[in-house]
């Protein structure tokens, strides 16, 4: 019995200190027995940077100094991402990936765990930090249901600044080539481009990632989400965001979305095309 004692002792000491949704996002880590772990790896860790290289500025870093805060957030932006080795960070970013074939749906599926287990870990995480050494608390994005009660307003927010978020990734990543220093210029007009995107579409906090805004929910809150507002302003809004922002990828350069060809496009091939029977 003075086994069970301390068991059910250590149990109850986890279980009070463990976010809610926690393990079920690590136990997703293993899933395809390991094939996906870096996957997995790459967007706890790079989700755990991004948080605190993105969400200190304007808190820790150039609370008095706009300008200041800018430059450290695009900062944390290159560097999250060199860091954490290129990952998504962002749900919606991944369904996008899906869509367009550029990854599984189970490399998806613990893509999107991977960042969700950041996210958890990582917003008490940095709380106990500043409380140890007395910096102002972070905070995160928030949905109100005052006039709002099921996030109609805010959902189109978040639905036009994650469309732009995409066409922005889909251009930079693959449409320019800015030649040997090609990684350092996209990332910094990335970052530049998502600074620009949270000061223009506000209505949600913004998150402009479904991870981002149930993650801190449940740190602030204690608990699952439970205003269907929430789900459908940072979850149905973005996937609906990505999928069309897909669509409209594969209209102007081809491919397939979800496995299908579109019935028109490409524009790019057809474009280039044309050009050449001008040349000749």
């Amino acid at each position: 019995m003075v086994f069970f004692t301390l068991l059910s002792s250590l149990f109850k000491q986890a279980y009070d200190v463990t976010p809610p949704g926690l393990v079920t996002c690590l136990a997703c880590a293993y899933i395809g027995s390991g094939r996906y772990f870096a996957a997995y790896r790459h967007e706890f860790i790079g989700t755990l940077l991004m948080i605190g290289f993105t969400f200190s500025p304007g808190k820790w870093i150039g609370q008095d100094a706009l300008m200041v805060a800018w430059i450290a957030h695009m900062c944390g932006v290159v560097a999250s991402d060199k860091i954490g080795g290129g990952p998504h960070v962002n749900p919606a970013v991944t369904v996008s990936m899906y869509a367009l074939g550029k990854c599984s749906y189970t490399e998806g599926l613990v893509r999107i765990m991977g960042a969700m287990a950041g996210g958890l870990v990582a917003f008490p995480l940095y709380s106990v930090f500043a409380d140890k050494l007395g910096l102002t608390q972070l905070g995160g994005p928030e949905f109100s249901s005052k006039d709002d009660e099921d996030g109609v307003n805010a959902g189109f927010s978040e639905f036009v600044a994650v469309t732009l978020l995409m066409i922005m990734i889909y251009v930079l990543n693959w449409e320019l080539n800015f030649g040997k220093y090609h990684y350092w210029i996209k990332q910094t007009l990335t970052a530049v481009g998502i600074r620009y995107l949270i000061e223009t579409f506000p209505l949600a906090g913004p998150a402009i990632n479904p991870m981002l805004g149930t993650t801190w929910y449940i740190f602030s809150k204690g608990a699952f989400p439970d205003e269907i507002g929430h789900y459908f302003t940072y979850w149905v809004c973005p996937f609906v965001a990505a999928v069309s922002a897909s669509c409209l990828y594969a209209v102007y350069a081809g491919g397939d979305v979800f496995g299908q060809k579109l019935p028109f496009g490409p524009i790019k091939g057809d474009a280039a095309v044309s050009s050449s029977k001008k040349n000749k």
